[in-house]
């Protein structure tokens, strides 16, 4: 158990049926009145975010999140489809417990699942990947203004803007979690 006055950032509680990770709280003291403790949670299975105010001795339960690597073999279209590396264990997953996580991950990468009580409820892709760009229109030469991007399609069919010197065939890097290009590879 932990009570709100414990609350620190990327803890996880369970709260209302739900698992949410607290993104921010802040300790108020008002000159007239009770303290309180506002916080931003994020439902770990659905993204929503909420705003929340406890008392501080307000008690709830502490998440124990386990993750575990798994290899990404395959999507068959409805289901995707992964491999423990170890066991040799099959685990399948719908497009709904998955979202926009696998936009930027190729077939046999590795990628860590998030387990509750023996129950998987969502996936966390590698922070950065190394990706081929298969569609891009050319850079102009003279055409270089400051922070000048062009949309660019990478091997795995996400969209990226890049800078305008990346030509198709070239590797890049790329942050998983805000899809934006950090640098040729």
């Amino acid at each position: 158990m932990i009570s709100a006055g414990e609350f620190r950032n990327g803890i996880t509680i369970e709260f209302e049926g739900g698992l949410y990770t607290i993104i921010d709280f802040q300790h108020v003291k008002p000159g007239k009145g009770a303290a309180f403790v506002r916080s931003t949670l994020k439902n770990m299975e659905s993204g929503a975010v909420l705003e929340k105010t406890f008392r501080p001795t307000e008690k709830m339960a502490r998440a124990h999140i386990d993750r575990r690597d798994l290899q990404y073999l395959y999507t068959d279209g409805t289901m995707f489809h992964f491999m423990d590396t170890e066991s040799f264990e099959q685990t399948e997953m719908n497009a709904q417990q998955i979202g926009d996580n696998l936009k930027f991950v190729k077939e046999n990468d590795m990628i860590q699942v998030l387990v509750h009580n023996n129950r998987i409820f969502g996936i966390e892709p590698p922070m950065f990947v190394e990706l081929e760009i298969t569609e891009t229109e050319p850079g102009f030469k003279g055409d270089t203004a400051q922070g000048a991007t062009k949309p660019a399609t990478v091997e795995t069919g996400a969209t990226v803007k890049v800078p305008l010197f990346v030509n198709t065939g070239d590797k890049i890097k790329i942050d998983t979690r805000t899809g934006e290009y950090l640098s040729r590879a």
